[in-house]
């Protein structure tokens, strides 16, 4: 149906003239341009150039590295501990460290600059405590360095361990992912430590408290802990692997039952949707607030989250009042969000509804562009793991690096505290002054120099790529859903293989506009990982004004790359229609959006919730339905032949965590198609939107025309 036109049209066309003139209705036009030439060319050499540097890169690190370094146990001399090739240290897995207080002096930088006292690969950790103060006759207790056996050598036990050949004490220890850590009980902090009723001391005779060894192993102790739980969580993955498979495949089905539905059923769906989420938000309001309720007489429920501190048993915070209290609250106001969009949006949503069914109607024709997002999702999953590998590859490369510790002023010619130095030359030089040459990490003059340069370039090859392979899925689809936007008879004229010929298009003569566009982004990305890099520097400080500036700066280019994530996309689709370069693409699509900005705002916001919604049902629905399974709240009513093949897990959060992101990836993957066929096809309307449109054309569904 033709809508009438009046004066107010007139009007607007008036006002928007500064952003352009409407397009003029061409009879002859029948989609995305055929006869077109390459676009961007300098940036897609440029970005071929960074690819072939970054792969470079990766080669020559992979050559040089090795990952073992970054997980093994390495001792002072550069000696990775247990290994076979190394006659020193061949049956000694476990590595051992002679004062374990010192480690304290560094804080947190003991985990980026080494421990500073010698360590040495052992057989296996201490399984009694021992100090040179209690027993000094018997040498068979000692723990030394390689070269000294001190069954044999002349000197007695409080001469090898001030000369820092043999540890001063020992206690009972654990081995945690191959390091001895000392099993301590808690006590007073500032009590001395004692073996035998007899004080513990250090190589210079300093008697060493509860305080020092504790803060010695603090940060030491945690970051292996974090090591313990990621075993546990691999673990926890290779016992429920089928079951996550399982989830993961019923989240397909129920995404592609979903898309299949929307095309007959959008109105009765979205709205079902919607009533069901406010349903789901209302039972969960009543779920947490009874919850809160029944909790108060039960011992240790109003215990805050200080007191309780971080623990990795989610059991602890879920019996806390405060927890429930706070879900309730946050719960409560997105239903009340909602309530108030369904209220004054009703119209709006009646045309998101509208352009779905729309969608619904494209996708149903051009199938195959709902399997086309699996080469953009296999792109980036290789994009991300090639940056890992050479992440790691590059943390691991060159030889061992050693730094000077123990040093008096004076003492070690032009060698200081820090210093970097040869173990053999600096210990043959000045090893009886009491400083030691330690192992600190891996690196080389080439990589040490520039190993942060060289990281940074990795990082933002990551960024660069990964925008680049989300734009050709986006410039892609464009493509095909615009041959089904102009398709004069459909579904006649809809090209057989759309979504290939948008294909070849956008990879034969549009790579450079893309490699354009992603570029904006990662430039936007990288500056944002600078100013938080910044940020968590300036966390120690105690200017206001500062954070606050940085604050702002932070917020302003998350907006940044919010609207250059925006214009990117409709600028690929006019890139995808008109065959033109990436700027040239970009205004058009600005112009055209400002003539119609209250309708693109509104429409757009209102169709991304509905899409949302969609993805919501189905995360929603798999992320409930694994945590009561995983947790055993279905094990009523599971039969005990099924429930006999259930997985005993470590932490029954990690299979529901990879199940609920993994549908949600899924479910993205299918939705998404939704989206980009929406703004496809509401910008393809919007360029006829006013009088020549309307008196003209017959593209688009009568409903919408009747709505707007």
């Amino acid at each position: 149906m033709a809508r009438v036109v009046n004066e107010s049209d007139d009007e607007e066309v008036e006002d928007k003239g500064k952003y352009g003139e409407p397009v003029k209705f061409d009879p002859n036009f029948h989609g995305p341009i055929k006869n077109r030439s390459c676009t961007d060319v300098i940036c897609c050499l440029l970005f071929a150039v960074f690819v072939g540097g970054w792969i470079a890169l990766g080669v020559l690190a992979i050559l040089s590295g090795d990952p073992n370094t970054l997980i093994l146990p390495t001792d002072s001399w550069g000696n990775i501990c247990g290994n076979e090739a190394s006659s020193t240290v061949k049956n000694k897995p476990v590595l051992f460290f002679f004062d374990m207080s010192s480690c304290a002096a560094l804080g947190p930088a003991v985990l980026l600059a080494g421990c500073p006292t010698p360590q040495v690969c052992v057989e296996k950790c201490p399984e009694e405590s021992w100090s040179y103060l209690t027993d000094t006759t018997d040498k068979s207790l000692l723990i030394c360095k390689y070269h000294i056996n001190p069954l044999v050598d002349p000197r007695s036990v409080s001469e090898m361990v001030r000369a820092e050949d043999c540890a001063p004490y020992y206690y009972e220890s654990a081995n945690l992912i191959g390091r001895c850590i000392p099993k301590l009980a808690e006590e007073a902090v500032d009590s001395i430590l004692d073996i035998g009723g007899d004080p513990v001391a250090n190589m210079d005779g300093d008697n060493i408290t509860y305080e020092d060894m504790y803060g010695g192993i603090k940060w030491l102790s945690d970051t292996l802990n974090l090591q313990i739980v990621s075993q546990n969580i691999f673990q926890d993955f290779v016992e429920s692997w089928w079951i996550i498979l399982l989830a993961l495949g019923i989240a397909m089905l129920i995404s592609w039952l979903w898309i299949l539905l929307m095309r007959c059923l959008a109105w009765i769906i979205v709205w079902l949707s919607l009533l069901a989420l406010v349903g789901l938000l209302g039972f969960g309001c009543y779920y947490c607030f009874k919850t809160y309720s029944d909790l108060q007489d039960v011992p240790g429920s109003d215990l805050s989250y200080t007191e309780v501190g971080f623990t990795t048993n989610l059991n602890a915070y879920l019996a806390l009042r405060d927890t429930w209290l706070w879900f309730g609250i946050i719960i409560s106001v997105v239903l009340f969000i909602l309530l108030l969009m369904l209220l004054f949006l009703r119209t709006r949503i009646r045309i998101a509804i509208e352009l779905i069914s729309e969608a619904s109607k494209a996708v149903g024709y051009i199938t195959s562009a709902l399997f086309f997002p699996l080469i953009p999702f296999v792109l980036q999953i290789a994009v991300f793991g090639f940056w890992a590998v050479v992440a790691t590859y590059m943390a691991s490369s060159g030889k061992g690096h050693f730094k000077v510790y123990g040093a008096t002023p004076n003492c070690c010619g032009d060698f200081t505290n820090g210093s970097f130095c040869e173990p053999d030359e600096f210990n043959n030089l000045y090893g009886s002054t009491g400083a030691d040459c330690l192992f600190v990490g891996y690196g080389g003059d080439f990589y040490y120099d520039n190993l942060f340069w060289f990281q940074l370039y990795n990082l933002f090859m990551w960024f660069w790529a990964m925008f680049f392979v989300i734009a050709l899925g986006q410039m892609v689809l464009a493509g095909a859903f615009a041959s089904y936007y102009w398709a004069w008879k459909k579904p006649n004229d809809i090209p057989a293989f759309a979504v290939t010929e948008s294909f070849y298009r956008t990879v034969v003569y549009h790579l450079g506009s893309l490699a354009f566009g992603s570029l904006l982004i990662a430039l936007c990305r990288l500056v944002r990982v600078f100013l938080e890099y910044i940020d968590q520097k300036l966390k120690l400080s105690e200017s206001t004004l500062a954070k606050f500036f940085m604050k702002c700066l932070k917020c302003c280019f998350w907006c940044l790359e919010r609207f250059l994530k925006f214009l990117n996309k409709n600028a690929y689709i006019m890139v995808a229609i008109y065959g033109k370069n990436f700027c040239s693409s970009a205004k058009k699509a600005v112009f055209l959006l400002m003539r119609n900005i209250v309708r693109v705002f509104v429409l757009d916001k209102v169709t991304d919730f509905l899409l949302f919604i969609g993805k919501f049902m189905v995360v929603g629905a798999l992320g409930v339905f694994s945590f009561f399974l995983f947790s055993g709240g279905l094990n009523a009513y599971i039969p005990d032949v099924i429930s006999g093949f259930m997985p005993k897990l470590n932490y029954y959060f990690v299979p529901v965590i990879a199940v609920t992101g993994g549908s949600y990836v899924i479910a993205s993957c299918f939705f998404n198609v939704y989206g980009m066929a929406v703004d496809t096809l509401f910008l393809c309307f919007c360029m006829y939107y006013l009088k020549t449109f309307y008196l003209e054309t017959r593209k688009m569904s009568n409903q919408i025309k009747k709505l707007y």
